[in-house]
């Protein structure tokens, strides 16, 4: 059996649910469900790894400079949308 202990310092509240996979723990610390994880264990059978930085690494959102964003290709696209649902 494989599992994953999120431990959330609400007081030391711990969020164990056999049926949650890794991709859904990715998931919802992403979303922001998932905040002031003080550390993430993974259970296999009877050994613990602690999965806390790589489990909180795939979850960070990259960083996308602001000066890196094509606002005139966005207003292309929105003038292009806006075209395409006239009716005519």
């Amino acid at each position: 059996m494989q599992y994953f202990v999120v431990m959330i310092d609400y007081g030391r509240e711990a969020v164990v649910d056999p049926e949650i996979t890794r991709r859904e723990v990715i998931s919802r610390i992403a979303s922001g469900e998932y905040r002031n994880i003080s550390f993430i264990h993974e259970i296999v059978e009877s050994s613990v790894e602690d999965v806390t930085e790589a489990i909180l690494a795939e979850a960070a959102l990259p960083q996308i400079p602001p000066e890196d964003v094509d606002l005139q290709a966005i207003r292309l696209d929105h003038a292009r949308d806006l075209r395409k649902h006239e009716r005519t």
